[in-house]
């Protein structure tokens, strides 16, 4: 789907939702985008019912008919900034930079340990069990482009949880989300609404300006 602002459009924005989510979990981030005058295309998948390849193989094709040849940034949450990443290669007309939100970069430590249990594996199929695998994650296209990363740091801490006191989103640590050395923004959020922040689409809206 695609929405439109009577605004100048200069820039397109492809945000692709988190795993068990829908395209709803981006309305109000787009919504934010749209005011500023950027045209967003929201893209559907299901985790439990589609594999990762042709995922990617139809993002890639949704991404050529809604942008064309035009300007555009791509913005991930969760397993969306995993497909935004592996669908690079395939691209011949690449995004100026990517916004991830969250984004899984290791194996997630809740993936491994869910990963045990059968309604896991059938509710998030074949995608949602790659993210336990740290040899799938390694296999992802190094950045070739720009990269925004951030993450959330309001989940619960102590002895009792998986993380310690490491900062945590309550999905994710800040360290599985942390990427080589590229610079990593923290906020006090959680992670699935971490895309309703006005932080992220402050910031998103001010670097498609300046660029």
């Amino acid at each position: 789907m695609g929405d439109h602002s009577s605004a100048d459009i200069k820039m397109h924005a492809v945000l692709v939702h988190g795993m068990g989510r829908t395209p709803a979990s981006m309305l109000l981030l787009a919504r934010r985008l749209r005011r500023a005058g950027i045209t967003t295309h929201l893209f559907a998948y299901s985790a439990a019912f589609e594999r990762w390849q042709p995922c990617l193989e139809r993002l890639c094709k949704f991404i050529a008919v809604r942008v064309g040849d035009e300007r555009f940034i791509m913005v991930g949450h969760s397993l969306g900034c995993v497909l935004t990443r592996g669908v690079q290669p395939l691209l011949s007309h690449k995004p100026e930079m990517a916004f991830l939100l969250a984004p899984p970069t290791r194996a997630s430590s809740y993936a491994i340990k869910l990963s045990r249990w059968r309604l896991f594996r059938l509710l998030t199929g074949e995608m949602g069990q790659l993210l336990g695998r740290q040899e799938f994650m390694d296999s992802l296209p190094a950045p070739e482009i720009p990269l925004h990363i951030y993450a959330g740091i309001k989940g619960p801490r102590g002895n009792w949880m998986p993380f310690g006191d490491e900062p945590n989103d309550g999905i994710l640590s800040v360290g599985e989300v942390q990427l080589g050395s590229l610079p990593l923004h923290l906020l006090p959020t959680i992670h699935t609404i971490i895309m309703n922040s006005r932080q992220v689409a402050r910031d998103i809206v001010a670097t498609v300006k300046s660029s």
